[in-house]
């Protein structure tokens, strides 16, 4: 008899130390800073739409309140590309899960 094929591991048992961080970059109106997954993790990445809070939260990514997933940088989908508005005291700001990231432009 054959064994089932084995169970791949929940998000949260991911290893979030091969995540690279990069660090933080600025224009005006935005800090920004972008987000390098392994290879294993990026899979998991659907490549036609941006990420919820909840669904990168749920791949290992470890950010402070405030980042959103704005972009998808078509030749490197396994960089995600974060944003969140400058001047904002996020430590004040109630906690939320975000449901539905900004459309695509």
């Amino acid at each position: 008899p054959t064994s089932p094929p084995p169970t791949p591991p929940s998000p949260s048992a991911m290893p979030t130390q091969q995540i690279v961080y990069s660090e933080k970059y600025y224009d005006d109106v935005y800090e920004y800073r972008h987000v390098i997954l392994p290879q294993d993790i990026a899979r998991l990445v659907p490549k036609d739409r941006l990420l919820s809070e909840m669904e990168w939260r749920g791949l290992g990514v470890q950010q402070s309140r405030g980042w959103v997933h704005y972009a998808i940088h078509r030749p490197e989908p396994h960089i995600l590309l974060f944003r969140r508005e400058k001047g904002v005291d996020y430590n004040n700001v109630p906690a939320q899960v975000q449901a539905d990231p900004p459309r695509m432009e």
